[in-house]
């Protein structure tokens, strides 16, 4: 179970599909399609009408190389949408993507539940205490240095132990500041500061993160992991009349992906993650159905 401030969300039995929403003008995965408040409101409501359980709402870029922003402008991002989302009457919870104490009690204030925080408590001293006055839940990921900084980093050799040594040192700040085990989320951050193989042994260890005792968050999903996996195949690339309206991402599109998150969300869940954080949520929701009837008994 996960305790949020206003309901319980239980896991385990089915895979909570995340949704991503980017309220950023540099997004990896839209290049800021839900940068203007109107579109991004409307795609708020289509990841819910569309079946995903949480929502999760970014006003800063965590891609590599990213530069922060201010509070205030992540705050005028961010803050408005959830307001007008909540007034529109988004049932499911909506969890805050962000690393600022301040960010995340207007979010919360506002109407979100969940901090969804990439630096695992590290990067504001203020954010965990933020969480325990509002009781919300909290995603704490693994990632080494920053954005900005982490895919320059010298490679980590025996990943599992240290993002497991990480993690439990977040836990450990969490636990310390008050915020209670059942409000505790673990992810051990896909992407960040990992190289592409790498990526592939966090889904294969899955197993021994959830042996942390805490519920697991995956977010594989359009990640450059899987172009790297998939660069063979560039030569002829899939097209689908479907999703014409996406836009072009680096050297690839996020169609060209889809397939390839599907096979990590898969992996993810069979794997024991209780939440998959994804931008394509008609079709992870998919996914994630079929993937739980694998595990059902």
């Amino acid at each position: 179970m996960l305790q949020l401030p206003r309901r319980t969300l239980a896991l385990g039995r089915h895979t909570l599909v995340m949704g991503i929403l980017n309220v950023t003008p540099d997004s990896f995965s839209d290049r800021g399609s839900y940068f203007e408040r109107r579109a991004a409101v409307a795609r708020g409501l289509e990841i819910e009408r569309e079946g995903a359980g949480l929502l999760d709402i970014g006003g800063e870029s965590t891609r590599p190389g990213a530069l922060p922003v201010e509070a205030a402008e992540e705050i005028d991002r961010a803050i408005p949408v959830i307001e007008a989302l909540r007034r529109k009457g988004l049932r499911i919870p909506i969890s805050i993507d962000t690393t600022k104490a301040a960010v995340a009690d207007r979010a919360l204030r506002a109407g979100a539940e969940i901090v969804n925080d990439v630096s695992g408590l590290r990067y504001d001293p203020g954010l965990a205490e933020v969480v325990r006055r509002h009781q919300a839940a909290v995603v704490l990921m693994h990632l080494r240095g920053t954005p900005r900084t982490m895919q320059k980093l010298p490679q980590v050799k025996n990943l599992l132990p240290a993002i497991r040594r990480g993690l439990s040192a977040s836990i450990r700040r969490a636990l310390h500041a008050g915020i209670k085990k059942r409000q505790i989320v673990i992810d051990p951050g896909i992407g960040f500061g990992k190289s592409a193989g790498q990526n592939f042994e966090i889904l294969k260890g899955l197993p021994s993160l959830t042996r942390l005792g805490y519920p697991v968050l995956a977010g594989p999903s359009r990640k450059s992991f899987l172009r790297w996996a998939l660069s063979d195949l560039s030569k002829t690339p899939f097209r689908s009349k479907s999703f014409r309206h996406n836009r072009k991402v680096g050297n690839s599109v996020p169609e060209e992906l889809l397939f390839g998150t599907a096979a990590a969300v898969t992996a993810a869940i069979l794997n024991g993650a209780h939440i998959v954080r994804v931008h394509d949520v008609r079709q992870m929701v998919q996914v994630a159905r079929i993937a739980d009837r694998i595990l059902s008994p």
